[in-house]
């Protein structure tokens, strides 16, 4: 529920990063064990669920609705769900299918080292019983620890390990790339520390945000209380304190369209400077407790940096340990007894995400199993050999390659960008790298043990290996054939140090990709979606890496400025979006990812065409082939939300929600030819006025 600091930049639907160690067992050996042939599309007669469109709402007033509207008026989001839609239908089926390879490794009596782990973890996480007898008890050396804390010293090597125990610091650090030389890693530092999901939460004065903060309020009183005997009135007090501590960090940090700028954001510093640069913080305690060595760091805010530390030394020590308790407990929650778990749950699930019920257990412990960070590798092997064919693997590979010619015949006709820069941006097309459905080389878990019966245990053990392996590997050159995601995982990113795209098998299913689908769908749906990764290289930010992966300007100033004179139309554009009541889509913070749908559209429909070879596309159900990739791009972005996920949408992603994601196609000129949209249609754009950059 609550997010930390993230040094490894990587932009997809979602977006996740970590840095891992790998060994070299070869994909070739993983054999898919895919036997069902199935010769029909998953979804209606071609690949559209026709029977969530509303045929009364026209597609040039609200495209969204036409597409999802009789979906959208008629579904009622889970109890157990904060947003519901096409991403969450693949993710589920992935829980599905991972809950039951541990079935059957429970199943079994001669497991593998691999298969040993799986299975004691997930039974320490469903022995419920044992961990309700438990109570706060698993956390209590590390309580002891805060409580003892008697210095800044102190303070500060807390702060340095809270990777490890999962608490909160104001100071966040993570191991990423150098962004100058991507063969390297390097440490960042930057400002994390707040309970809610925005700075924006603590600061903005309405009556939404003030009932958030008092009913965070709450939250922090019953959490203390289950770590000591204090009254009622001295939890409100300390929680009102916490508050304020955090609303002061608040203060501090960058808004979320500033650290989005990868000019103002690369710092690069020795080590041995830190002292002087960055003074009164005790920098050797904090990297001592945080284990890297490396001598140059790149400090992502240096003046919230500076106000932070600042903060640190002029906020009392007991203030600092009552926030560090009440993290403690609130971050590892969902580890602890049902009575705590639900006391966490009543605020950060039910009040910040409008979830109105638990997911069930076994749903939690596949989450908490599925990250690059914990098992995630080790389950995905199996369930590559299960659930993913080689032949998706050919036929996205191919689908890679028509997009990448589409885009090299959109950059050659450009006609607001120079010779220069277009041989620049070819070559950085040439380079891209495109790993699909799972790694080459898998994650080793040699040396990691489990208990069947102790659920933080196992939890902190899996910290510390992965952090071990990091620190071994940081002084090594970086490993390009890492995955920053797993295969099990609903998700694609674009890693601009690599400069590649990257497409988890679990994506590789209806409605994104149907080996059966009319090839129009194909290419609107997973289509647009490998357009919108390739797209991240030539955004607002990953455009100012080059072909290698680094961070340099490769644009004539000429070039660069017709480029930003076209984004700050687009985000003006989302910014007009009102997705709740006086609250918009933030177009400056969803930047990238718009560029993304945007051009990924164009590059998608420019490979489609391209695929028809002259000829015109068969009509089908009355639709014509360009209604249909439009339509197929639409329903990816079929989603409901709670107004609370709405709102934390809006504030603390990058992402504009699915609703106003479908309505890309609005800057692209066949999308008003196939739909016959007019001036007068709510979405009508004038051609002068349509975005196109890609």
């Amino acid at each position: 529920m609550k997010k930390s600091f993230l040094a490894i930049a990587i932009c997809g639907a979602f977006a996740i990063s970590a840095c891992s160690d790998n060994s070299t067992l070869p994909a070739d050996d993983v054999k898919p064990a895919v036997t069902d042939t199935v010769t029909t599309p998953e979804l209606g007669r071609f690949g559209i669920d026709l029977s969530a469109r509303n045929l009364d709402i026209k597609p040039g007033d609200d495209f969204f609705m036409h597409t999802n509207g009789t979906w959208y008026d008629n579904y009622v989001i889970p109890a157990d769900k904060t947003s519901y839609g096409a991403f969450a239908v693949l993710a589920e089926r992935s829980e599905d299918r991972v809950k039951a390879i541990i079935e059957d490794l429970a199943a079994k009596t001669d497991l593998s080292d691999e298969e040993k782990l799986i299975s004691d973890y997930y039974n320490s996480y469903m022995d419920i019983e044992a961990i309700n007898a438990k109570g706060i008890e698993p956390l209590r050396p590390m309580l002891k620890d805060i409580a003892a804390i008697d210095s800044v010293q102190k303070l500060t090597e807390t702060f340095g390990k809270s990777w490890l125990i999962n608490t909160q610091s104001p100071i966040a650090a993570g191991l990423g790339f150098n962004r100058k030389n991507p063969d390297e890693y390097q440490m960042s530092v930057g400002v994390g520390g707040l309970g809610l999901p925005d700075r924006s939460y603590y600061l903005e004065e309405n009556e939404r945000f003030a009932d958030i903060l008092s009913e965070y309020k709450n939250n922090i009183a019953i959490m203390l209380a289950f770590t000591s005997d204090m009254s009622d009135e001295d939890a409100q007090a300390a929680a009102g304190k916490i508050i304020a501590l955090e609303t002061d960090i608040a203060q501090a940090q960058w808004p979320r369209e500033k650290r989005r700028n990868r000019d103002l954001t690369l710092n690069q510093i020795a080590r041995t400077d830190l002292a002087s640069e960055y003074p009164d913080f005790d920098w050797d305690t904090y990297f001592s407790a945080h284990g890297y060595t490396a001598e140059n760091l790149n400090m992502t805010q240096p003046q919230p940096i500076n106000d932070v530390i600042d903060i640190i030394n002029n906020t009392p020590l007991d203030i600092w340990k009552l926030y560090l308790t009440y993290h403690l407990v609130s971050s590892n929650a969902d580890m602890l007894s049902d009575d705590i778990y639900n006391a966490n749950f009543a605020f950060y699930g039910k009040v910040l995400n409008g979830q109105q019920e638990p997911r069930p257990r076994w749903k939690r412990a596949v989450a908490s199993m599925g990250d690059t960070q914990s098992l995630g590798f080790a389950i995905g092997k199996v369930f590559v050999e299960r659930h993913f064919p080689q032949s998706s693997k050919q036929q996205m590979g191919e689908l890679v390659a028509n997009l990448r010619t589409a885009l090299e015949e959109r950059i050659t006709n450009l006609d607001w960008m120079g010779e220069e820069t277009k041989k620049n941006a070819q070559l950085k097309l040439d380079t891209f790298v495109p790993k699909i459905g799972y790694p080459d080389e898998w994650q080793s878990f040699e040396g990691l043990s489990m208990s069947s019966t102790d659920l933080v245990g196992n939890t902190i053990a899996m910290r510390q290996f992965f952090r071990e392996q990091s620190i071994r590997d940081e002084l090594k050159p970086t490993n390009r054939q890492d995955w920053f995601m797993t295969p099990q995982r609903v998700n694609a990113y674009y890693n601009s140090s690599f400069n590649e795209i990257v497409f988890p098998a679990a994506i590789l299913q209806p409605p994104f990709f149907d080996p059966n689908a009319d090839p129009a769908v194909n290419y609107g749906a997973i289509g647009a979606v490998i357009g919108h990764e390739i797209g991240h290289g030539f955004d607002d930010q990953g455009s100012k890496s080059d072909a290698m992966g680094v961070q340099r300007n490769w644009w004539t100033d000429e070039d660069r400025a017709a480029f930003e004179a076209k984004t700050e139309k687009l985000i003006a554009q989302y910014s007009a979006y009102e997705a709740l009541d006086g609250q918009f889509v933030n177009g400056a913070n969803s930047l990238g990812e718009n560029i993304g749908d945007v051009g990924g559209l164009a590059m998608a429909y420019h490979a489609y065409r391209l695929s028809l070879e002259g000829k015109e596309a068969p009509i089908i159900d009355g639709l014509s082939g360009d209604q249909r990739f439009f339509l197929a791009w639409a329903q990816v972005w079929r989603v409901k939300f709670t107004e609370e996920a709405l709102l934390n949408r809006l504030k603390g992603g990058t992402h504009a929600p699915g609703r106003f994601r479908a309505l890309a196609p609005r800057n692209h000129d066949a999308w008003y030819e196939a739909f016959d949209v007019q001036p007068g249609d709510a979405l009508y754009l004038a051609p002068e006025d349509r975005v196109r950059i890609w």
